[in-house]
């Protein structure tokens, strides 16, 4: 009984680093998320509109993409648990800026350091996940370090704008920090000393991203989140002003959309590893139905609501699945790749929030749907018939 009471604290023991970046992803996930709940109340306090409250996304995304390679290779060689501490210490630094902004610049300027320490941070937590995981913990690994996404979606970003509902957004990001700062003091007493993995010379570079199927991975990541940002940029005032939903409803779909996310990291652990390539092709062709159907949907506040959990589902399902396969098809340097998949996800996302507010602008609010699943018909067209060959081949 004492053996199995000890194997299982072992066990246990061996889980406590991939459940402290599990934490960490939730809060640097709730920061990335909150300003889409936000957006509304940062536009009506600085007197802007939306569509230029929405650059906080647009500019936060573009640095994540600029900058996620050349830290990276910069700052490969140092150990990456020193790096991840950091990294979290400057991201603590940049919200408590955040708390204090009385100028639209000022807020701006603090995301920006959001955004680096998000570059950073999101090139070295799969690997990291992957290499502190127990023997044959792979995907389980992977699914926790998402299921952290989700939970910032579930809780984090509903939490964090009832706070800025109520308080006001600054205490938002001031609340931000104070987790942060929990956050690193746990991993500070329970990550081991992890080097980094082996990592490339800017002049191998070159030759290492032209490996098709990863150029194919980064290509279809950056068409399908910029697709996807388009339309999910702007769904808070969209379920508002088009859905006609209430405050409290919006709050409660934004959680239902993260709460799927568990589900599709439970599902992901334990079929995706049998089941790879219908895993992907259901994430890609459900995003680009979604898209299509939101303002069909918006007739009706439970076909709305039912839309939005599966999009919750298969946006969880392509994050997954794709982090997967960077690591499978670059072993020799994750981090590296990571850094490179970062980049270009965020500028899909920073190239999606532009995209959805020149629609708001332009056009209307109804038509971002339109607009994101039009560029996910060319992504659905192009991993059909480029990339899934590529994926089998693997």
């Amino acid at each position: 009984m004492k053996n199995q009471k000890g194997g299982n604290k072992a066990q246990v023991k061996s889980w406590l680093p991939v459940i402290g970046l599990t934490f960490s992803a939730f809060v640097f996930n709730t920061s990335e998320f909150v300003p889409i709940g936000l957006l509304s109340d940062i536009a009506t306090d600085f007197q802007i509109s939306e569509a230029h409250a929405g650059l906080l996304i647009t500019i936060y995304a573009w640095v994540v993409a600029l900058v996620s390679l050349p830290l990276m290779m910069l700052l490969s060689k140092l150990k990456y648990c020193k790096l991840l501490f950091m990294v979290i210490g400057l991201f603590i630094a940049s919200h408590l800026l955040s708390a204090i902004a009385n100028t639209y610049l000022l807020l701006m300027i603090s995301r920006i350091g959001v955004a680096c320490s998000h570059a950073i941070f999101w090139s070295i937590a799969s690997p990291l996940a992957v290499q502190v995981a127990p023997n044959g913990q792979r995907s389980v690994a992977l699914s926790l370090l998402i299921t952290g996404t989700s939970i910032a979606m579930i809780i984090g970003l509903p939490i964090g704008r009832i706070i800025g509902l109520h308080v006001g957004w600054r205490a938002t990001f001031f609340y931000i920090a104070v987790a942060a700062s929990v956050v690193l003091l746990l991993l500070v007493w329970i990550f081991p000393k992890v080097s980094g993995q082996n990592s490339i010379s800017l002049r191998e570079l070159p030759s290492f991203l032209e490996k098709p199927a990863l150029m194919g991975v980064f290509i279809l990541t950056l068409l399908l989140i910029t697709a996807h940002y388009t339309a999910y940029s702007y769904i808070e005032p969209f379920l508002s002003q088009i859905a006609g939903l209430s405050d409290s409803w919006i709050t409660l779909v934004l959680m239902l959309f993260g709460l799927i996310g568990i589900l599709g990291s439970v599902l992901f652990s334990r079929y995706y590893d049998r089941n790879s390539n219908l895993f992907i092709c259901f994430a890609i062709e459900g995003i680009t139905v979604i898209l299509l159907l939101l303002n069909v949907s918006a007739f009706n506040a439970y076909t709305v609501i039912t839309l939005c959990i599966f999009w919750g589902l298969a946006i969880t399902l392509f994050n997954l699945a794709f982090q997967s396969q960077i690591i499978r098809i670059a072993p020799q340097a994750t981090a590296i790749a990571m850094s490179v998949y970062s980049g270009i996800y965020n500028a899909g996302i920073g190239s999606g929030a532009l995209i959805g507010g020149i629609v708001c602008s332009d056009l209307s609010i109804s038509d971002i749907g339109y607009a994101g699943g039009t560029i996910a018909i060319i992504a659905s067209i192009y991993f059909l018939k480029k990339l899934l060959p590529l994926l089998k081949e693997q």
